[in-house]
């Protein structure tokens, strides 16, 4: 899968181990590492269904964003990078379609 990154900073923290390290610290460097590369192993999003981090579509005023989980209360965001997304017949997104996703953060689940 195709994975691009809302901020440049974003892009060059999760492209660069050390940076990763020094801003989440190494066991959260670790996941986040291991999230990316699984997401970037999948042909589509379908194929992250069944992959540790519990890969789920956001709802009410998140809708239209994924979330893998991370550690503790962290999770990874991203939204499909396709225009237009990808939509089943019945609403929702269909995962199957999409080939290319945009990281837009790294955040605690409960803020």
């Amino acid at each position: 899968m195709d994975i691009s990154f809302g901020t440049n900073r974003l892009r060059d923290d999760c492209n660069d181990q050390r940076r990763l390290n020094r801003r989440y610290g190494a066991e959260m460097a670790k996941v986040i590492s291991r999230r990316l590369d699984d997401l970037r192993a999948a042909r589509v999003l379908e194929d992250m269904r069944n992959l540790p981090g519990r890969c789920h579509e956001l709802l009410a005023d998140r809708a239209g964003q994924f979330s893998l989980d991370l550690r503790g209360p962290y999770r990874l965001l991203f939204v499909p990078a396709h225009d237009p997304v990808p939509r089943l017949p019945v609403g929702g997104i269909n995962w199957a379609q999409v080939t290319a996703v945009e990281i837009i953060g790294v955040e605690d689940a409960h803020d």
